[in-house]
């Protein structure tokens, strides 16, 4: 039987060997695009449980070290790879319940239950991916649960299904096979399922290395303090927050943030299976922390915090301006609708707050934002339906995650580009009801071609085609279509390429490592080209990584 201090040890050991070795992950995806990584997005969801393991004591059940798990790694998923490696941990948080210590079977239906969870989450799942080597692994545990092995052997025997599996995957998609690769994803698993078989075994965890040590963020809902709200006025005096471990299941955190409205505002709860955290303005905190033991006890770290706004504002208005800027405090629904969209570039965040959006995360490719800097994002947002623009496919499923997290309605469009956003949000109306605007937004959207220059992170080979470090690559919707030496030349041909019969408008979007002139020269190019057959508009959106993005409708 597997103790609870054992199960800790596994799952911290399996977060330092995927952290370390998370390069090597990354550069198995097909693509050599820059990107949120698969092995550096798995190493942060999995880091930030291993941050509140280490909390936790040695006498802890393998009951609470699932659930424990399972409720950090959900906040903290990073990217579709991130989400889908938090949902089949969730499945030990359900398959351990209740439990002190586990054996085979117990593991076996924790692994079946995760994968369950995970293919229900993906809309359309894909056999050759991380999804199928967990489920032909968990069918495995099932058939070795059956057998009188011990848990060495057990672990011993998924393992190497989960590496069998894992070779096939490379005949499995026809895009492994052209880059000869296994799928990323399903070799995240495995070393995470072989890193808990060597904890299992005795083995010590790891060193940590040093350049992965601020990999993850913290994870932890940052509900920010005052400083954020120093130029606006102050209705209580102290920002008041603090954590606490219900005191069962059954315990109903609406009661408690019912209470706290009564003597404050800007209350935020977020709540799981275990815990309620709180955020609330007030003049009387000892009275918000009082009513706070009806429902459950404090945890020691982090401890409560008290902070006098009024204090904090002194001498402090132009210093918080600029903070405001960056961070979020959570707001009461003042209005029916608001919006998050997830951008990087000032030009490009400065366009979706221009259209209305009111909270714009910060991220995209290299740096998929965690479920918890979405969900932050939304109690920010002074509206009863927030709708969240992600802009990435690779961000989809995080911000899915916030939906049952969320204080309020949270629609999530599955926009997949920043100009696929930008199109939504223009189609939006605010004299229909929600239906309605779900339903034009995602057909203007839908319409968007979406283009794209950028450079290739490594070396690699597709298709038959050698692609060098560094070189010039154009994607139409995502697939790369050639490679070239000229940034402006290989916009030019992909622009011209994207335009069919019935276009009519071209935006191109020009980024950081773009200068003005060279962007100018582009357009001035292309009008000369186009002009009697499409609009063209020049937009600096100083994004990273891409030195164009190219809209067509």
């Amino acid at each position: 039987m597997i103790t609870g201090k054992q199960l800790k040890a596994a799952i911290i050991h399996a977060a330092i060997l995927i952290t370390n070795q998370r390069r090597s992950v990354d550069e198995l995806n097909v693509y050599p695009v820059p990107d949120g990584d698969t092995g550096t997005n798995m190493s942060m969801t999995i880091s930030a449980a291993k941050r509140e393991l280490e909390l936790l004591s040695d006498d802890v059940t393998v009951s609470e070290v699932a659930d424990v798990t399972a409720s950090s790694m959900l906040r903290g998923a990073r990217g579709n790879s991130g989400v889908i490696t938090s949902l089949l941990f969730r499945g030990f948080s359900k398959g351990l319940a209740g439990m002190t210590t586990a054996g085979n079977a117990d593991f076996a239906n924790a692994l079946e239950l995760g994968v369950a969870g995970a293919y229900k989450a993906v809309m359309k799942p894909t056999e050759g991916t991380i999804l199928t080597v967990s489920r032909m692994a968990a069918n495995k545990a099932q058939e070795l649960a059956k057998t009188d092995i011990d848990d060495i052997e057990f672990w011993q025997g998924v393992l190497d299904e989960a590496n069998a599996v894992l070779k096939q995957t490379t005949e499995m998609l026809p895009a492994l096979k052209k880059a000869n690769v296994v799928d990323a994803g399903g070799q995240g698993f495995c070393i995470i399922i072989g890193g808990m078989l060597d904890s299992f075994r005795g083995e010590a965890a790891p060193e940590e290395a040093a350049e992965t040590k601020a990999a993850a963020p913290d994870p932890t809902v940052d509900f920010n303090s005052a400083v954020a709200q120093y130029d606006e006025e102050i209705n209580f005096t102290y920002c008041t927050e603090f954590i606490i471990e219900k005191n069962d299941s059954s315990v109903d955190g609406a009661k408690l943030r019912a209470y706290l409205e009564t003597i404050g505002d800007c209350v935020v709860v977020v709540e799981d299976d275990e815990i309620i955290k709180v955020h609330v303005h007030t003049d009387a905190p000892g009275l918000a922390l009082t009513k706070a033991l009806e429902f459950g006890h404090f945890i020691n770290d982090p401890k409560p915090k008290v902070e006098n706004m009024r204090i904090q504002h002194e001498g402090k208005v132009k210093e918080a301006k600029i903070v405001k800027q960056q961070d979020v405090v959570p707001v009461e629904p003042t209005k029916d609708f608001g919006f998050v969209a997830v951008a990087a570039g000032g030009g490009i965040e400065r366009t979706f707050l221009d259209l209305g959006v009111d909270q714009v995360v910060k991220g995209g490719q290299t740096m998929n934002p965690s479920t918890d800097d979405i969900l932050r994002a939304i109690h920010a947002t002074p509206a009863r339906t927030v709708f969240v623009l992600p802009n990435n496919k690779n961000i989809i499923m995080a911000a899915e995650q916030a939906i049952n997290l969320a204080n309020r309605n949270v629609v999530v469009l599955q926009t997949r580009t920043i100009p696929q956003g930008i199109s939504a949000m223009l189609a939006f109306d605010e004299s229909v009801d929600l239906n309605e605007n779900r339903t034009q937004m995602t057909k203007a959207f839908e319409r968007v071609s979406s283009g794209s220059v950028t450079f290739a992170a490594r070396d690699s080979e597709l298709d038959g085609q050698k692609i060098k470090k560094n070189e010039v690559l154009a994607l139409d919707n995502g697939k790369l279509l050639f490679t070239e030496k000229d940034v402006n030349k290989a916009a030019y041909k992909l622009t011209k390429k994207m335009v069919k019969g019935d276009s009519s408008y071209v935006t191109l979007i020009y980024g950081a490592d773009v200068t003005e002139e060279k962007a100018q020269q582009l357009y001035d190019q292309l009008s000369a080209k186009l002009k009697d057959r499409v609009e063209i508009t020049l937009l600096h959106g100083g994004q990273p990584v891409y030195y164009y993005l190219i809209s067509v409708e």
